[in-house]
């Protein structure tokens, strides 16, 4: 994704209205539709045994801290990093858990989503999960080189700093040693923020529809995603 693409996904945040599908708080999953998504696409049955396993291992955790490392060693060890035209013929293309479990390849955005709904079926709320667009510094603290980026936080209470999960490091790291990462907004399938701070409030009237997170939570559902 580029930064180009960044600025023009922040125009239509600050512009369109929010379009949420009205999904529960409380998620399912529907495996033999996720299997057959998998196997449409070319993948094996056994990612999703394996991830299935993952996430019953995660539900027996009591602290919630376990339950995200789980998750996040899990992508990060399993998928390889691809950019989408590598992957999907398509310069900016949001897969869904599905899709990126058949490829085993994807982009942080991939990597985000993936984490976001796994952790949503080992019973993280949905309030303490946003997907959150940075721009992150590349090449050291000196540097002026800045990308696109995002990345899945986690918020322990409404009002705690957020834990960052990232493709690029696999320790899960509060915001604070996150310097390298400036947020733009944030979301989750209930709002859209502008930056990313526990207590901010979604934006007011829900402003900025983000075309491509409606599509990808239609397209999720239809694979077994409820």
């Amino acid at each position: 994704m580029s930064y180009r693409h960044l600025r023009q996904c922040c125009c239509v945040f600050l512009t369109l209205t929010v379009y949420l599908l009205g999904l529960a708080t409380t998620y399912g999953l529907d495996i033999d539709r996720i299997v057959q998504a998998v196997q449409h696409l070319g993948g094996r049955k056994a990612e999703v045994v394996e991830w299935q396993a993952m996430l019953s291992d995660a539900r027996t955790q009591t602290d919630p801290l376990a339950r995200l490392r789980l998750v996040n060693e899990y992508f990060n060890r399993r998928i390889q990093f691809a950019d989408d035209m590598t992957v999907w013929g398509q310069a900016d293309y949001w897969a869904t858990p599905a899709e990126t479990m058949a490829m085993g390849r994807g982009d942080c955005e991939d990597f985000a989503i993936a984490k976001y709904f796994s952790l949503l079926n080992v019973d993280i709320p949905v309030g303490q999960l946003r997907l959150v667009y940075v721009k992150a510094r590349i090449g050291g603290s000196g540097s002026s080189v800045l990308q696109a980026h995002m990345v899945l936080a986690y918020y322990p209470a409404p009002d705690a700093e957020p834990l960052v999960l990232d493709n690029l490091i696999t320790d899960i790291r509060p915001a604070s040693r996150r310097p390298d990462l400036t947020p733009v907004f944030s979301f989750n399938s209930q709002g859209i923020w502008v930056g990313a701070g526990a207590g901010d409030q979604p934006t007011a009237g829900a402003v900025g529809r983000l075309s491509r997170w409606q599509d990808l939570l239609q397209r999720a559902h239809r694979e077994g995603f409820d």
